[in-house]
């Protein structure tokens, strides 16, 4: 096994992937929540309609979309790896005792959040991005997205597993954004409070807005 492989299967190899997936992830988050956002606009989703039309047939972002489906593989198969990893390392008494004094819940609990955030993008891919992309391949043709999350978040519950897959995802990036910059050594006395402030504020705006959409259009905010 060369020096490289033995790396990367490591576990700073991992966490290094975890970090790199993760703030890739991060810059999709940023012009996903940016497009979701244009549904304010209340315009019977002209806007919103134009630029998802955009990032659904320009070549370039079609393009970027199959490293965006393996930044997603490659992030959850690390974080399942590490938590696995993790769990076996930790003797069960020495956690039990010092877990809340050595850090967060959520920090430990990135595994579980992760798998919450998992089972939502199933459900997500499944209500908008797999029948638009199928109807795409199948006829040339996109799909009235904006219509269709209209239809969609009539029904309460499905507006409720958003909400929670929303909530999820904020711890996630509690923990997520500032750990990847430390893994990366990036983290620094003399700017770490900026990191902590943006990484605290991006977790806390990303997932409301992306929450705010199926409530808004529910509660017939937006039309």
């Amino acid at each position: 096994m060369s020096w490289f492989t033995q790396t990367l299967t490591s576990s700073i190899g991992k966490k290094l992937i975890m970090a790199l997936t993760g703030l890739f992830l991060i810059s999709f988050l940023v012009i996903h929540a940016a497009i979701n956002a244009m549904i304010f606009y209340n315009d019977g989703g002209e806007t919103f309609s134009h630029w998802g039309h955009f990032m659904g047939t320009n070549p370039i972002i079609r393009t970027l979309e199959i490293g965006l489906v393996l930044g997603f593989l490659f992030h959850i198969y690390d974080g399942l790896m590490l938590t696995k990893t993790n769990r076996a390392a930790r003797p069960v008494s020495y956690a039990s005792r010092n877990a809340n004094a050595n850090s967060t819940w959520y920090s430990r609990s990135m595994g579980l959040l992760g798998t919450i955030i998992l089972i939502f993008l199933v459900i997500h891919t499944s209500h908008f991005w797999i029948p638009n992309r199928t109807n795409q391949f199948a006829t040339g043709e996109e799909l009235d997205l904006y219509n269709m999350m209209l239809t969609t978040f009539q029904n309460p519950w499905v507006v409720l597993i958003y909400v929670a897959g929303c909530f999820s995802l904020f711890w996630h990036l509690l923990h997520g954004f500032k750990s990847a910059f430390q893994t990366l050594g990036l983290y620094h006395v003399k700017y770490n409070g900026l990191i902590a402030f943006l990484g605290t504020a991006f977790s806390i705006v990303v997932p409301l807005l992306f929450a705010l959409m199926p409530i808004a259009m529910y509660l017939g905010w937006v039309k």
